[in-house]
């Protein structure tokens, strides 16, 4: 089949040669990459596929747009805005591409709190010589309780290798069963039980705001809580205001809900805390992977199969 796929402004430099392969290796496919927002309007009116976010003001010259690529695998807030909701065109998204860098960055995190790392670290821009020798100052993983917020591709990775260390790890999932996976209904009777709480879910009308004040307070004063999901996951405030009043142990954050993080924001200061700049997607060979999601469903869109990662538009994943 004869296609055109118009791939949406802005660029990144990587994808540059991405239009050529395209069209090498998908016959029939007509690739248009549109520099600005007026040609970008040119595009989509010829444009049966796309790769980009479609925000409004474009996509109302969609009309013969039957498949929307996403560039990422949780595109940002406002990318599934009702409009697109409704529109008949079917999203796919780049979910699975870096599940590896993730779980990798995942147990880091974990690793640095269960040694007291974060201490560590302040005390050696301090110079500061002052070893903790209390055997509670340390996680046991092989003594630990972990409960994974979502089983998708990162989450049960993230699972594998914390099983690796002896740590017992139950999972919830809105959609995956299986053995140690219960329901999402399930998490405010295990939040209770959980040393370490880990997030990997989506952001999603359900999981906006899922660990707040009310949630937060379920936790045990021991437990440490991380978050490598969305930032829109754990209402910030009410985590600072449940670290202050000492009922959590301590915490580790790739995403947050204004992202930069504010150079003001008490989370910094925490000695209890470590943060990262939203990285833990970063490593090598992320580009390809996301053109072989882009290369793949262009070839079954233009044979008229099923394309891979599509995406229920109501929950956003």
């Amino acid at each position: 089949m004869t296609f055109t796929l118009a791939m949406l402004p802005p660029q990144q430099d990587a994808t540059a040669s991405w239009p050529g392969r395209l069209a090498q290796a998908v016959p029939g496919l007509r690739v248009l990459r549109p520099d600005t927002a007026e040609e970008a309007a040119d595009a989509l009116r010829e444009a049966d596929a796309a790769y980009g976010a479609l925000p409004a003001e474009l996509l109302r010259h969609a009309g013969r747009l039957r498949w929307l690529q996403a560039p990422q695998a949780g595109p940002p807030p406002g990318f599934y805005h009702r409009g697109l909701v409704e529109h008949p065109v079917q999203v796919t998204n780049m979910r699975d591409t870096y599940t590896d860098h993730v779980a990798a960055h995942t147990l880091a995190l974990v690793l640095a709190l269960a040694r007291n790392v974060p201490r560590y670290v302040r005390d050696q821009a301090a110079a500061r010589w002052e070893p903790d020798w209390d055997p509670g100052a340390v996680l046991a993983l092989a003594e630990t309780s972990a409960l994974v917020v979502g089983v998708g591709a990162v989450g049960a990775e993230v699972r594998r290798l914390l099983e690796a260390f002896g740590t017992r790890v139950v999972g919830v999932d809105a959609r995956r069963t299986g053995p140690g996976i219960l329901p999402a209904d399930r998490l405010d009777d295990l939040l209770p039980e959980a040393d370490l709480v880990i997030l990997t879910v989506p952001h999603t009308p359900q999981t906006e705001g899922l660990m707040d004040a009310g949630r937060l307070a379920l936790l045990k004063p021991s437990a440490y809580l991380v978050n490598v999901g969305r930032g829109a996951i754990v209402r910030l405030d009410d985590l600072v205001a449940a670290l202050e009043a000492g009922r959590l142990r301590g915490a580790a954050l790739d995403v947050f809900e204004t992202e930069p993080l504010p150079a003001s924001h008490p989370l910094w200061q925490r000695t209890d805390v470590l943060l990262t700049p939203h990285v833990a997607g970063s490593g090598p060979h992320a580009d390809e992977r996301r053109f072989a999601v882009l290369l793949e469903n262009a070839r079954r869109f233009a044979e008229g199969r099923d394309l891979v990662n599509v995406v229920d538009k109501e929950q956003w994943f």
